[in-house]
């Protein structure tokens, strides 16, 4: 339960990370075009990390993250294609043929098309519980992004928003499947790609590139809204998956309107107040899920960072020298175990479900 409490934390801090862009980012764009931005956002992610992970590798005397394999490679380059370039143009393109409060409301569907390729293609369990939760969750952003203004209308520009919205719920259930692998690595690649795929797409449209400052803000804006939130995610998704992950991740709009309050003064909406308590309902029921029943792990041998007080990986060295009491990483096996406790859709819980006891 420990283990869970602290995914739960790292989500909703990485939606507090990721809710901090949206108002900094207003700020910045006084000076920096869209494209530009966005552009230096994803460098300052990747570069930002990777002077943290040579730290970090420095300071280190033990391995505690596992490396990227070869045959885990196609669900990075996956996850980059939907989520890092395909996604970013159709929306660039269906935003031209969409009304702003369309979008707004339309983005939302992120987090749904997350779940539903979870539970259907990758057969992640939901339950009556979670499927409540979110669609309480989902609701109360559309009610947050709605501006009043009756300009909506359905169109090609709509459909194109919506397949955006399901290539980044790929990509978060691909980035799900190596999400037991070092998340700064994944997470650099991710940022140096979509950085450098930004800057050349504003370079191709001739758009201006700021002075030296903006540029710096931008991207330390990247290494904590960006490059920290998303490593954050990729930990939490760990333990909760990709379904509940992204739940939590969705609170990031009402974090980033409180802050719009403290900074821009701008009083919240009565949508806003409307929907918060239904956003905190939503959250409350995640958190009370208690996922229980009899199950089965099948023998496995597998490389990621663990520690021997789960109840999951009691194996032991034939040096007991070697023996780590910390967090760590190597190679190591499963033996075939059935048992019953509670727990949630993590790296070691990824089965079927058939009869089973869910509170």
């Amino acid at each position: 339960m420990e283990e869970k409490k602290m995914a739960i934390l790292q989500a909703i801090a990485a939606a507090l990370l990721f809710g901090l862009s949206a108002p900094l980012a207003k700020i910045l764009l006084t000076n920096i075009a869209p494209i530009p931005l966005a552009a230096f956002l994803y460098l300052g992610s990747g570069i930002g990390l990777g002077v943290f992970q040579s730290i970090q590798f420095h300071s280190k005397s033990e391995k505690q993250e596992a490396s990227l394999s070869l045959k885990e490679l196609p669900w990075l380059v996956g996850s980059i294609g939907f989520g890092g370039i395909l996604a970013p143009i159709i929306l660039m393109i269906s935003l031209k043929y969409t009304y702003a409060s369309t979008a707004s409301l339309l983005l939302n569907f992120e987090g749904v098309a997350t779940s539903l390729i979870a539970l259907y293609f990758f057969k992640e369990n939901l339950g009556k519980r979670m499927v409540s939760a979110l669609l309480v969750i989902t609701l109360a952003s559309i009610i947050l992004s709605w501006n009043g203004n009756n300009q909506w209308g359905f169109s090609l520009g709509a459909l194109g928003i919506l397949g955006a919205c399901i290539c980044w719920g790929i990509d978060n259930n691909f980035t799900r499947n190596i999400s037991m692998k070092n998340p700064f690595t994944i997470v650099i690649i991710k940022g140096f790609t979509a950085g450098i795929f930004s800057l050349c797409l504003a370079l191709g449209l001739h758009q201006f590139i700021p002075t030296f400052w903006p540029i710096i803000l931008a991207m330390v804006l990247g290494f904590f809204s960006y490059g920290l939130s998303i490593v954050l995610f990729v930990l939490a998704m760990r333990t909760l998956g990709s379904s509940r992950t992204s739940a939590y991740f969705a609170t990031a709009p009402f974090i980033g309107t409180l802050i719009s309050f403290f900074l821009f003064h701008n009083l919240p909406t009565r949508l806003f107040y409307l929907a918060l308590p239904m956003m905190i309902i939503g959250t409350v029921i995640i958190l009370k899920e208690n996922h229980c029943h009899e199950h089965e792990h099948c023998p496995i041998e597998h490389d990621h960072r663990h520690s021997h007080t789960d109840g999951h990986h009691e194996h032991t060295y034939e040096n007991e020298e070697e023996f780590f009491h910390g967090p760590h990483s190597h190679l190591h096996s499963h033996r075939a175990l059935k048992h019953s406790h509670t727990h949630t859709p993590d790296i070691h819980h990824r089965h079927t479900h058939g009869a089973r006891k869910e509170e």
